[in-house]
């Protein structure tokens, strides 16, 4: 039987992290020469000294038994233009990549255009509730001048600084 206090706290809990500007990602890996991938929106930096990051998936998700088996990953930091890009990737099935441009980049599927780019050795895999989040050290790095594409109340946009008068 649901808890009505609980089901409130979840749904309160969705309409405040709704609230949360996040970065959009596409976690990506290679299984055998297939490539796969996964977008996330639970994405941060973790440590400076070594570098690492965090990505949080779903434990469900084919792209998480990949990076089990290989223990690596990429991030693809989505940048402004790539909303399609994101949305493509945000649903299930086989064929995410048809009609993206991208290239394989320190062993891992790179999405061509993307602000950012990160390859990653997998550190640990922690559980979190109904994800998984997957600590990873970065190996290797790229990025472009491309303003990120972001997501906040439930839309796609973007981070531009703000002209403060002085």
């Amino acid at each position: 039987m649901s808890d009505p206090i609980a089901d409130g706290v979840v749904l309160e809990f969705r309409e405040v992290m709704s609230r949360v500007c996040t970065p959009v990602a596409v976690v990506t890996a290679f299984d055998g020469e297939r490539p796969h991938g996964t977008t996330v929106s639970a994405f941060t930096s973790l440590s400076m000294t070594p570098p690492m990051v965090l990505v949080s998936l779903d434990r469900g998700s084919d792209l998480l038994a990949i990076i089990r088996e290989t223990g690596t990953f990429g991030v693809n930091v989505l940048a402004h233009q790539q909303a399609d890009v994101a949305l493509q990737f945000a649903r299930k099935g086989a064929d995410k990549f048809d009609g993206v441009d991208w290239t394989a980049d320190a062993g891992l599927p790179r999405l061509t255009g993307s602000s950012g780019w990160l390859a990653c050795t997998s550190e640990s895999l922690v559980d979190g509730g109904d994800h998984v989040i997957a600590l990873g050290n970065v190996v290797a790095t790229g990025h472009t001048s491309a303003d990120p594409l972001t997501y906040h109340a439930r839309i796609f946009g973007t981070h531009r600084a703000l002209e403060i008068a002085s």
